[in-house]
């Protein structure tokens, strides 16, 4: 089988949806099929090293007003090319929105199906940057996933959302995580050592560092006794969150081997953010086996079960974030039984599992076709 995947953004250090877009490319190739990326090019003077598991065709773009990490592709040739030599059986759109919205045309245009993966909350990022525009970023979002032979959800919360915006034909397809890089395994005490040298609990933060991730929520608990807040990643709110957490520890963008061994450092992993379709970050905090806080809202919900798995507090609520990690720093038996929980979590989530569901997704498409067809 042929796929083109369109994805709105690449390479896969740049954001969730970058990453899901590699591990289905590489799936694929794993399964014998063969995958075409079809991404908009990176800002001008970055290189990006070509690592992924299939050819990437760029397309020309421009930074997203608001927010520079996202980057719109503008009108060109080069999809409809690209997909005409390719000859694609499918079409596969990640996070549709601008390319993806040109990859449903050809989709119709070649006669082929298209599947619409929802992953970016473009809703919730047009109230934090802009202040507006919420009810227009939903007519888009329908316009486009209504326009797919079938949208896939990340989390149940982003299922609920899209069919009470009258997405159609929805159905829910979760993300995969790395559990051999990911795993408990990769706890070095050097690492903690360096990062807690007065043996204080590590809790961190990884991810980017944007108005929409709320890090600034970590203060209070970052000036708890005894607690030594670190935060791995980069972005254009790092000057202010510096200002705002005086007591953290800010490390800069880490990936791959580097990245585990933080995660796997950590006595207690919090997320932020509370615009969440999936939450990556847990799953990975998770699979290391680290004891997890996160927002009761979007894509955590379906990744932690609070007291079992994690602990889930209010979104957006400083006190109860700090008070989250009071009791698992005074509770190391409680810290032990959550990281124990995750961990057995996610033992069935790997990325060959979910890409095997997302298959299945597709040749429940092609069947279809060809019975439509006679």
């Amino acid at each position: 089988m042929r796929v083109a995947l369109v994805t709105e953004s690449y390479p896969p250090d740049v954001n969730g949806v970058a990453h899901c877009a590699l591990q289905t490319a590489r799936h694929l190739v794993r399964r014998g099929h063969r995958p075409l990326v079809i991404a908009p090019a990176p800002a001008p003077g970055v290189r990006v090293p070509h690592e992924g598991p299939a050819p990437v065709v760029r397309v020309p773009s421009l930074p997203l007003p608001g927010y520079p990490q996202f980057r719109v592709a503008l009108p060109s040739r080069r999809p409809a090319a690209a997909v005409a030599a390719h000859r694609p059986d499918i079409i596969h759109l990640a996070s549709p929105f601008v390319l993806g919205a040109r990859g449903v045309a050809l989709a119709a245009r070649f006669g082929i199906p298209a599947v619409a993966v929802y992953q970016t909350d473009l809703a919730g990022y047009a109230r934090t940057y802009l202040g507006a525009g919420e009810l227009a970023a939903w007519r888009r979002i329908r316009a486009v996933h209504a326009a797919a032979d079938l949208t896939l959800a990340p989390s149940s919360a982003s299922l609920h959302a899209l069919r009470a915006h009258n997405v159609p034909r929805v159905r829910l397809w979760a993300r995969g995580v790395d559990s051999a890089r990911f795993h408990p395994d990769r706890r070095d005490p050097a690492v903690r050592r360096e990062l807690a040298s007065d043996g204080e609990l590590l809790v961190g933060y990884i991810g980017r560092l944007a108005p929409e991730k709320h890090v600034d929520l970590l203060a209070r608990a970052a000036a708890l006794p005894g607690v030594r807040v670190v935060v791995v990643g980069d972005g254009p709110s790092e000057r202010a969150l510096r200002a705002a957490l005086p007591r953290a520890r800010f490390l800069g963008r880490r990936t791959g081997d580097d990245l585990a061994r933080l995660y796997a450092a950590l006595d207690v992993f919090v997320h932020t953010g509370p615009f969440e379709t999936f939450c990556q970050t847990v799953q990975e905090a998770q699979a290391s086996g680290v004891a997890v806080v996160a927002p009761a809202a979007g894509g955590p919900l379906d990744l932690v079960e609070h007291g079992r798995t994690g602990l889930l507090v209010p979104p957006r609520d400083p006190e109860a974030l700090r008070e989250a990690v009071a009791v698992l720093r005074d509770d190391a038996a409680l810290r032990a039984r959550l990281a124990g929980g995750g961990l057995a979590a996610v033992a069935g989530r790997t990325w060959e599992a979910v890409g095997d569901q997302l298959l299945g997704h597709y040749a429940a498409l092609l069947d279809a076709r060809a019975v439509a067809a006679g």
